[in-house]
């Protein structure tokens, strides 16, 4: 997904508000998630959201996104935000985030495809995605016994 950014998305210091994109990334994580599931899908957390770059009106900026992780009904998709300067050409890594997505029929949480990993770099990122979720289930029992 390749967007300009516009005058309309700035903050009050000047550069696009994180919230914008965090809507863009929510949005193609849907694109991802939709897709492999097969059917639509509900975002249910974001996880590890970093900002490391501000993006300024003008910036053409892309986002990259692809199932990191499949459980029974829900997948995690990493997203990374990337911003080129028109001018210099320089392209920054700007944004990484994690969505957890849920396939939906009629309302319900349904199953899922499993994610077929062909490559070393699939199956660290699968490795690392588990990671998060066993911190993520840690964290949500914490609060439920809190």
């Amino acid at each position: 997904m390749t967007q300009l950014m516009v005058p309309q998305w700035v903050n009050l210091h000047g550069t696009v508000h994180g919230g914008y994109i965090l809507m863009l990334a929510d949005q193609i994580a849907y694109v991802v998630a939709s897709r492999h599931a097969g059917r639509p899908t509900v975002t249910a957390s974001f996880d590890e959201v970093d900002f490391r770059s501000p993006i300024e009106v003008g910036d053409i900026v892309t986002l990259h996104a692809r199932v990191n992780y499949v459980g029974r009904t829900s997948m995690e998709i990493g997203v990374r935000v990337e911003a080129e300067d028109l001018v210099t050409r320089e392209v920054r890594h700007t944004n990484s985030c994690y969505i957890t997505m849920v396939a939906i029929d009629e309302g319900r949480p349904a199953r899922v495809p499993q994610l077929l990993l062909e490559t070393d770099e699939e199956r660290a990122r699968h490795e690392r995605a588990g990671e998060r979720r066993r911190v993520r289930e840690e964290r949500r029992g914490a609060r439920r016994t809190g």
